[in-house]
């Protein structure tokens, strides 16, 4: 089944008060940005027309080494995102295929 492109936002409080929210992008109209304000703070946006999320570092302040850990987080999730992206993108170019699912995949 193909679905049009979309962004689904969700928000779900909690019986406690705790609230959640949720920004799934399934759309080819993002776009992503990276930087360092004047203030010394970098940032990292992700937004389509109808969503934004913007990541920075701990409490808007300096860099500490959790961010570090997460910054690397992030560049590692992207790269295999890229990675699983192209080695889909080749495979369907090529015509049917069995297409390996997610999971599948052994470590070199």
């Amino acid at each position: 089944m193909r679905r049009d492109p979309y962004t689904y936002v969700t928000v779900s409080i909690d019986s406690d008060g705790a609230s959640r929210v949720g920004v799934s992008f399934y759309t080819p109209g993002l776009r992503v940005t990276a930087g360092v304000l004047e203030s010394g703070r970098p940032y990292l946006d992700i937004s389509s027309k109808t969503a934004d999320v913007s990541i920075s570092t701990t409490g808007a302040g300096a860099v500490t080494s959790t961010d570090l850990e997460i910054a690397r987080q992030l560049f590692n999730a992207a790269a295999s995102y890229l990675a699983d992206c192209e080695r889909l993108h080749h495979q369907h170019s090529r015509g049917p295929g069995p297409a390996i699912p997610p999971g599948d995949q052994t470590a070199a």
